[in-house]
């Protein structure tokens, strides 16, 4: 059962840096390729490059959150949402925005 985990490319777990405009300022996000992929691929569903929709991701969950302690962890997760079958469109309507205080 492991080895299916265990034995996969170590291509898809290498560290990728790349630089992206967030609310005007360049940031530098480092993810695993596996991760970049999955978020390429995220993007081109929704008829965005990578990173206009990081910026717009990150935009809308400031909006909502009004913070974001990690977000390249924020990024990972997104992705496990996409392969838990998570889209947009479907989801919105479920996901309640935070009610100001």
């Amino acid at each position: 059962m492991c080895r299916v985990f265990a034995g996969q490319d170590p291509e898809g777990y290498r560290q990728i840096n790349r630089s992206i405009r967030i609310d005007g300022h360049s940031t530098s996000i480092q993810l695993e390729a596996t991760f970049w992929a999955l978020l390429d691929e995220i993007a081109e569903n929704q008829g965005l490059t990578t990173p206009k929709f990081i910026s717009k991701l990150y935009d809308e969950a400031i909006e909502i959150n009004g913070a974001i302690p990690n977000f390249a962890s924020m990024l990972r997760t997104t992705c496990a949402l996409y392969l838990r079958g998570h889209r947009p469109g479907m989801d919105e309507q479920m996901v309640p925005k935070r009610q100001a205080a």
